[in-house]
């Protein structure tokens, strides 16, 4: 016996715009992002009192590395769900493409993400590696500022990005009116 369970629906959307439609979920993803990687990255950089980029046990790389490769990858699969979702309920001013396949563009995009951005970070946290002496010690507390801002700057990049990837397979939403003659 199989057991079949039907997909949830999506919840009913509200008629908004687009523009309105990323505001709303910008916010909704800065906030939390910000303030839950600044907590962890301090409750973590606390016990040491400084800490380095790539060596000890509590270093930057630890905290930077992870957040910078699954949060453009959940961000992206995410927007673009809920994008498609809304223009499929009629919510936004657009449709998109019944042609594109979804799921394959979410995957490429949210895998292209992650890695781009992981290895900038990586980068970045190598330069800064390479300009400090060995024996340099970061200012914990300013470092898990510097976390939060970057969470909230991923966060706000990857709202817009996969909409502007998408956009590209979107069209506006035309009203039809039916003219009775009779």
């Amino acid at each position: 016996m199989k057991l079949k369970f039907k997909p949830k629906p999506p919840k009913k959307l509200k008629k908004t715009t687009l523009k309105r439609f990323l505001i709303k979920r910008t916010i909704y993803y800065v906030l939390p992002n910000v303030f839950f990687n600044f907590i962890i990255a301090y409750a973590s950089f606390k016990e040491l009192g400084y800490t380095h980029f790539f060596s000890g046990e509590q270093n930057l790389a630890r905290l930077t590395l992870p957040m910078a490769l699954f949060l453009p990858v959940i961000l992206t699969i995410d927007i673009i769900k809920r994008v498609t979702d809304a223009a499929e309920q009629g919510a936004i001013e657009f449709t998109v493409d019944e042609a594109l396949n979804v799921k394959k563009l979410m995957t490429k995009l949210s895998i292209l993400h992650g890695v781009i951005t992981c290895s900038l970070v990586l980068a970045m946290l190598f330069l800064g590696q390479y300009n400090f002496s060995k024996d340099y010690k970061l200012d914990a507390t300013a470092m898990a500022v510097l976390v939060g801002i970057l969470a909230g700057v991923l966060s706000v990049v990857f709202v817009y990005l996969p909409v502007w990837r998408l956009r590209r397979w979107m069209c506006r939403r035309t009203a039809s009116t039916i003219l009775d003659i009779n």
